[in-house]
Parts: structure tokens; C-alpha cells; sequence
């Protein structure tokens, strides 16, 4: 089964969409993992004052809400009221206990607040079996006046522990990517081999079509030559030597753009500059093309500016250029009517080729420069080429650090502008 571009396309579409899907359900599940994470890092610091408060005697009437008597006003801080002085070394041994026995495996700074004097009196630092540690730093415990005294339990890594926690779901997670990723690569790998294998398979068909033709007239030809009587036949001799010296200078002339084509395509362009009149390139462009002209009865109009027209630039490669835009436009109209022009726009020189052909679809406009390419759905198939002429004339133009762009519509024609820096 053949899979053409087109359901390739398709299918990289889809596979991008379940990739996008993947990664926001992903990032959606490591959110809830942090937040299942820090909830329960707050219950089990929760149920280790829960246990400080039945260790000890630190307030007169605990019940059992200690939410009365603990606040926690921010993730990293919690205050627990006392309402007298507890024995410290108890007070920190059962802190580290309770902490302990509840899985809080982060390091804690805590600290005696005095309601009285208004500061901490009493400060230890809670080193835990196995606790996280971030990089050493000092992190002083945010003094909270209250009416009150506390102890306060302060947790400075608390983020980078319920960060660690995380670490096989963000490892997963970073696998994970890293598979789509590659999955990506190999998708649009498999897309642009399987694009170049159409295009050279398009390629060859043209090939063969444009060549096949031709040789084919020149064999029938040349049969008749072969004709016992043909020295009889003055007049029928000439006309079947001009058909053969016709067609045999069409193959010349498309064998030697197929030549500059490969040459271009892995040299950069060797210009030999001069400075020259682009008006009389633009003669000449014409007069080469008058055979063309005159079998496709075609009308050629000029406008040219009087200033601005002197350019520095290779001449043989600009009338290359000026000869295919011109002859795009003779061949992809019925009845051509083409007029070109030049004008200067600041320091630029301006040539404009306008044709009333069948003109170019806008999702089009931007692939007619690419090797190979060429439109085939309606009037356009019958036009002969390989796809190259446009990529060769966009060569040229940015050899010389000029512009080229099209503007056109269906059914109402196309206008090509090269800009290119005057003299």
C-alpha cells in the first residue's frame, strides 16, 4: 500500500494532537502529584504536634482540637501556642520523635517565641535520619507577633522535598518526552523521506514526459529523411530538417537548465558582474523568446522608467532569470497578454512582470520556489516543465541580494517583482 504525502500529513496532524494531549494530561497529573504530595506533607507535620501535644504539657487545655491552638500561616511555618515554658530538651527530643515516626524527612529550624519580650529566646535546629538538605544556607525564622507565645516549627526545603518525593513521576515524565520527542523526529524524518521520493518520482514522470515528446518527433522525422525519394522532395526535406533542428534545440536548451539547476544546487552561483542597462536585458529576454511569442500569439508591453535602471550584476544569469518569468508567463496563458515594467523604490531597481494567466492559488505561492515543485490541478497540467525554473530564477536573485515575490489571484493573472540594488 502506497502512502501518499498528503496522509502522511495527516497522520503527523493526529499523532501531534495525541502528543499535545499526552504531555497536558502529564503536566496535569505531576500538578496533582505535588498537591497530593504537599497535603500530605502538612498531615504528618499535623499529626507530629498532634503527638508534641500529648507528649507534653505546653497549654492548659489541648482537648482535642489542637487546630485551636496550632496556626499555619504560611506552608513553611507553623506556630503552636503554649501557654507556659516547656522543658527544651524534651521539647526538641520529642519534636524530632514525632517528626521522625511520621515521615517528615526534612530538615526543621525551630524556635521559642516570648509574647513578653517579643522575640525568639530559645532557637534548635532539627536534624532528622535521612532528612533532605538542600545546599547550605542560613534562613532565619520569620518573627510573628502575637499575643501569644509559640513554639515555631519552620521548614526552609519544604519545596525541594515535596520536589524529591516527585522524582520517579518527573523521571517518568521526562522519559516520557523524550520518547515523544524521538517518536517526532522519526515521524517527520519518515515524512520528509517520503516527500523527496515523491518529488523525485514526480521529477522523473516530467522528465520523461517533456523528453519523450520531442525524441519521438525527431524519430518519425527522420524516418522520413531516411526516404528513398526525399532528394525529389526539396520542400519536404527542409520542413522535416527544421522540425528536427526545433526540436533537437528544445532538448539543448532544457538539458542545459537541468545542468545549471544541479550545478546551483550544489555550488553557489558564479557571477561575473558588470554594470548594464536592465532595460536592454530585458530587450534582449524578449527577442530570444520571439519564437514563443509568435506561436502562442502573444502580446508583450513595456513600461520602462528613464532612471534608475543601471545595475551591477551577471548579465548571462539575469537574462536566464528574465527568460524564464517571461516564458511562466506565456505558457500559463491562453491568450498572453504581458506587460513588463520597471521603476526604482529607494535605492532598488524594480522589475515586474504581470500576465493575465490562470494565476496561483495563495497556499500555493509559497512553495513555487522550491525545487521541483509545480502546480498540476486544472489548466496547468498541460503546461510542460520540471518544477525548476523558478527555483533557478530565486537562485539567482538571492545570489545577487535582490528579492523576489509574487502576488496573484486565480483567474486574474500574476504580477513576479525582483528587486535588486541599482549602481
Amino acid at each position: 500500500m502506497v502512502i501518499r504525502s498528503k496522509t502522511l500529513r495527516f497522520v503527523i496532524l493526529i499523532s501531534t494532537v495525541l502528543v499535545t494531549i499526552i504531555i497536558a494530561v502529564q503536566l496535569f497529573w505531576l500538578q496533582k502529584v505535588y498537591k497530593y504530595e504537599e497535603k500530605q506533607f502538612n498531615i504528618n507535620v499535623s499529626k507530629s504536634i498532634r503527638g508534641l501535644y500529648r507528649d507534653m504539657q505546653m497549654v492548659n487545655d489541648v482537648s482535642d482540637n489542637v487546630q485551636k491552638v496550632v496556626e499555619n500561616p504560611n506552608p513553611d511555618l507553623y506556630l503552636l501556642r503554649i501557654d507556659c515554658n516547656p522543658y527544651l530538651d524534651s521539647l526538641w527530643l520529642n519534636l524530632k520523635a514525632e517528626l521522625t515516626d511520621f515521615d517528615v524527612y526534612t530538615d526543621c529550624e525551630a524556635a521559642i517565641y516570648s509574647h513578653e519580650k517579643n522575640a525568639f529566646t530559645n532557637e534548635q535546629y532539627i536534624d532528622l535520619p535521612d532528612a533532605y538538605h538542600a545546599p547550605k544556607e542560613s534562613t532565619a525564622i520569620p518573627v510573628l507577633k502575637r499575643d501569644y507565645s509559640y513554639v515555631a516549627l519552620f521548614f526552609p526545603h519544604r519545596g525541594e522535598y515535596i520536589l524529591k518525593q516527585m522524582y520517579f513521576w518527573m523521571g517518568s515524565g521526562g522519559l516520557l518526552l523524550l520518547v515523544l520527542i524521538a517518536f517526532g523526529a522519526s515521524i517527520f524524518y519518515l515524512y520528509r523521506q517520503k516527500f523527496l521520493n515523491e518529488t523525485q518520482k514526480d521529477f522523473v514522470n516530467n522528465f520523461t514526459h517533456e523528453f519523450k515528446t520531442p525524441l519521438a518527433v525527431i524519430k518519425i522525422a527522420a524516418e522520413v529523411l531516411q526516404q528513398p525519394n526525399i532528394a525529389d522532395k526539396p520542400e519536404k526535406l527542409k520542413n522535416y530538417a527544421a522540425i528536427i533542428d526545433e526540436q533537437t534545440t528544445h532538448l539543448q536548451a532544457q538539458t542545459q537548465r537541468l545542468l545549471e539547476i544541479a550545478y546551483t544546487d550544489s555550488n553557489k552561483v558564479p557571477l561575473e558582474k558588470e554594470k548594464f542597462d536592465i532595460t536592454a536585458l530585458l530587450q534582449q529576454a524578449i527577442t530570444d523568446l520571439h519564437p514563443l511569442i509568435e506561436q502562442k500569439n502573444a502580446t508583450i508591453e513595456t513600461s520602462f522608467s528613464h532612471n534608475g535602471n543601471m545595475v551591477t550584476a551577471d548579465k548571462y544569469y539575469m537574462l536566464l532569470a528574465f527568460i524564464n518569468l517571461v516564458e511562466n508567463a506565456i505558457k500559463y496563458s491562453t491568450d498572453p497578454k504581458i506587460l513588463i515594467s520597471t521603476y526604482t523604490e529607494g535605492k532598488d531597481c524594480c522589475i515586474a512582470i504581470k500576465d493575465n494567466g490562470i494565476g496561483i492559488k495563495e497556499e500555493h505561492q509559497k512553495k513555487i520556489f522550491d525545487r521541483f515543485f509545480r502546480v498540476t490541478e486544472g489548466e496547468l497540467h498541460t503546461a510542460k516543465g520540471f518544477g525548476l525554473g523558478l527555483n533557478f530564477v530565486k537562485k539567482v536573485i538571492d545570489a545577487h541580494g535582490g528579492k523576489i515575490d509574487v502576488k496573484s489571484m486565480p483567474g486574474n493573472g500574476s504580477i513576479f517583482t525582483i528587486k535588486i540594488a541599482t549602481s
